[in-house]
C-alpha cells in the first residue's frame, strides 16, 4: 500500500504507540487527522509530524463519547477531503483481579478499549468504502493473545478487539477495505503507569505491579510504530510487535489451555 498522499485518522495520537505510528505515517508522506483526549500531547505529535511536510489536523476526542465520535468523520472529511486509513489505537489500562475491579471500572475500560473501536469503525466505514484502497487498523495487545491473572478486564477488551477485527475482515472480503489487528508486546509507553487502580488495593501490590511493568515494557515506541506502519504497507492482516509477542503467540498455539503454567514461571519477580 503506497501511503504517500493518503489520509490516516489515528486515535490515542498524543503519546506512545499512537504518536509513534503517526510519525511513521508522516515520514512516508501520509496526511494525518490526529485524535486524542490529551490536547497537549496532540499538539506535540502534530508539531513532530509537520516536519515531514504533511497536512496535519488535531481533533480533541474521547472515544467513549458517542456524540464526539459521531461528529468526527465530517470534521476530518471537511479538512482532508478523504479518509484512507483508520488506526484505532486509543486505550487505557486497569489493574486488579476480577473481584477487586468494580463493575463501574470494568465498564469504563470496555467503553474505551472496545466500544470506542466499534464506534470509530462504524462512524468512518462509509468514508473508507468511498476510497480505492482503505484499511482499518485495530490495536489489540499481547493480552489479546493470552490472558494473565490480574488482567481480566484489560484482556477481555483486547480479545474483543481481536474477535471484532477478524469477523469484520471476513465480512469486508472483496471490498476495498482491509482489516489489520495489531498485537504489541512490551512497548515502553506510559499506559501501565497511568493505569486506573481499584479502590482498596494494597499500595505495595500496586508498586510491585508498576516495577514489573517497567521490566517487561522495553521496546521503544518508535520501533513499534515502524513495525505497525510497515505492516500496513504490506497489507498484513495481523501484526505481532516484538519478539515477546511472537514467542507468546507460538506458545499459545502449542499450549492453548496450559500456556499460563509455563509463562508465569518466566515473569521476573
Amino acid at each position: 500500500m503506497n501511503l504517500k498522499g493518503r489520509v490516516a485518522v489515528v486515535t490515542g495520537a498524543g503519546s506512545g504507540i499512537g504518536r509513534a505510528t503517526s510519525i511513521a505515517l508522516a515520514r512516508r508522506g501520509c496526511h494525518l487527522a490526529l485524535a486524542d483526549i490529551n490536547q497537549a500531547g496532540l499538539r506535540q505529535t502534530a508539531q513532530d509530524a509537520q516536519a515531514f511536510g504533511v497536512r496535519v489536523t488535531c481533533h480533541t476526542l474521547d472515544v467513549a463519547s458517542r456524540d464526539m465520535v459521531r461528529a468526527l468523520p465530517a470534521e476530518v472529511n471537511a479538512a482532508h477531503g478523504r479518509v484512507d486509513i483508520l488506526v484505532n489505537n486509543a486505550g487505557v489500562a486497569l489493574g486488579g483481579t476480577f473481584e477487586q475491579v468494580s463493575e463501574e471500572d470494568f465498564d469504563w475500560l470496555m467503553e474505551i478499549n472496545f466500544h470506542g473501536v466499534v464506534r470509530m469503525t462504524r462512524a468512518f466505514l462509509p468514508y473508507l468504502h468511498a476510497g480505492d484502497d482503505s484499511r482499518i487498523v485495530n490495536v489489540s495487545s499481547l493480552y489479546g493473545l493470552i490472558s494473565p491473572a490480574g488482567q481480566c478486564a484489560y484482556s477481555a477488551s483486547k480479545f474483543a478487539v481481536r474477535g471484532f477485527s477478524n469477523a469484520l475482515r471476513h465480512e469486508l472480503e472483496g471490498s476495498c477495505v482491509g482489516v489489520t489487528v495489531v498485537h504489541p508486546g512490551g512497548v515502553a509507553t506510559s499506559i501501565a503507569r497511568n493505569a486506573r487502580v481499584p479502590a482498596g488495593v494494597d499500595e505495595g501490590e500496586i508498586q510491585r505491579g508498576r516495577v514489573l511493568a517497567e521490566k517487561l515494557l522495553r521496546m521503544p515506541p518508535e520501533q513499534a510504530g515502524e513495525i505497525i506502519v510497515r505492516g500496513i504497507e504490506q497489507r498484513k492482516t495481523r501484526i505481532l510487535v516484538g519478539a515477546d509477542a511472537k514467542v507468546v503467540s507460538l506458545i499459545e498455539r502449542i499450549l492453548p489451555v496450559g500456556y499460563w503454567s509455563l509463562l508465569k514461571r518466566s515473569i521476573p519477580q
